[in-house]
């Protein structure tokens, strides 16, 4: 019986300190990352600390312990601020004006043969043609893929940079305006366009932010040292600030409805995350299902793909893909106008 009281106990402040760092997840997307970079960086884990703390909770209620609404209560108190870590919300309506978008980050269709097949970018043409989308935006975009896009019009940015990589729109609508936010320092971007459906002018912005480079093939995701990694970490969160706050900045010279799709290689529970959707709605929260995994970390399911839109849309439907065509999974929403 000592044994097992004095594991309770190592249990128990285990607990303690997992249930203290979901908490301080509940305040990460209020501090700017400028501010404390090191800390920022903690909105990462915030999902491993929802199910941590589901596993002690449901721990502590086999031994009919009272420490089992230490982690209730913080897992009922995240429940209600932050975003769900998995959705109930699945939601398929069909109205007379709605979009659809295709969100998709392609990784240069596989040019560099990451995936031990040729075939990648027609696959990944068949997919898109299949689906039939009325916007597609893509990240990582490569002219390798073009001939396997069949769109009216586009747009396509690329960086400055030796792999020739950029970002693409494609709309079946007619667009009357476009450009590039053009980030400096960095081969990530946002672009925009305007198009014209029936008689509204819509914007929509093409966003992929500083990646964080988790290489999960390596040891310490890449680096040498924890303090490195850390480090390195601090110093793209501080960048995302920076290109979040150009974007904002950009945003409010537009006067039409805005819908943003993107890449924003960070997590539902960052300071990124609560900036760029503002008072928007999150489209998988709105109509989606499960995780909503869009990125795996090993085998940890991340959702970093995101499309946002203005209040006066309303989300008929939202789908997350399982092709694996890329180290990124495909999302699409259908939105009503």
């Amino acid at each position: 019986m000592k044994k097992r009281s004095l594991f309770n106990k190592l249990v128990y402040f285990i607990n303690i300190i997992f249930a203290i760092l979901l908490l301080l997840g509940l305040v990460l997307p209020f501090i700017r990352p400028s501010t404390a970079p090191k800390i920022a960086i903690l909105s990462l884990t915030v999902p491993i600390l929802f199910i941590s703390n589901i596993i002690f909770a449901l721990y502590w209620l086999t031994k009919l312990k009272p420490a089992f609404f230490l982690s209730l209560t913080c897992l009922v108190i995240s429940y209600f601020i932050l975003p769900t870590f998995y959705n109930f919300s699945k939601k398929n309506i069909k109205t007379a004006n709605e979009i659809s978008i295709m969100n998709y980050n392609v990784r240069l269709f596989n040019v560099y043969n990451w995936i031990k097949d040729k075939s990648i970018p027609s696959k990944i043409g068949k997919f898109i043609q299949t689906e039939n989308p009325d916007i597609v935006c893509i990240q990582e975009y490569h002219h390798s893929g073009e001939k396997n896009m069949n769109y009216t019009y586009k747009y396509i940015k690329i960086n400055s940079n030796s792999t020739k990589s950029g970002q693409a729109i494609y709309s079946k609508y007619k667009i009357v305006n476009k450009g590039s936010l053009d980030f400096k320092n960095t081969q990530n971007n946002a672009i925009f366009i305007d198009f014209v459906k029936n008689r509204d002018t819509i914007r929509i912005y093409n966003v992929h932010l500083e990646s964080l480079g988790l290489n999960i093939d390596k040891e310490n995701f890449g680096e040498k040292s924890s303090e490195k990694l850390m480090n390195r970490l601090s110093r793209e969160f501080v960048k995302q600030q920076q290109q979040i706050e150009l974007l904002l900045q950009h945003q409010k010279k537009c006067t039409y409805p805005i819908l943003i799709s993107g890449d924003l290689n960070n997590t539902a529970y960052s300071w990124t995350y609560k900036h760029i959707k503002n008072n928007r709605k999150d489209s998988f929260l709105k109509a989606g299902f499960g995780f909503g995994k869009t990125f795996e970390v090993k085998k940890f399911p991340l959702r970093i793909d995101f499309i946002f839109t203005d209040p006066i849309f309303t989300i008929n439907q939202h789908k997350n893909y399982k092709v694996k065509y890329s180290d990124h999974l495909p999302i699409m929403a259908r939105i009503g106008l």
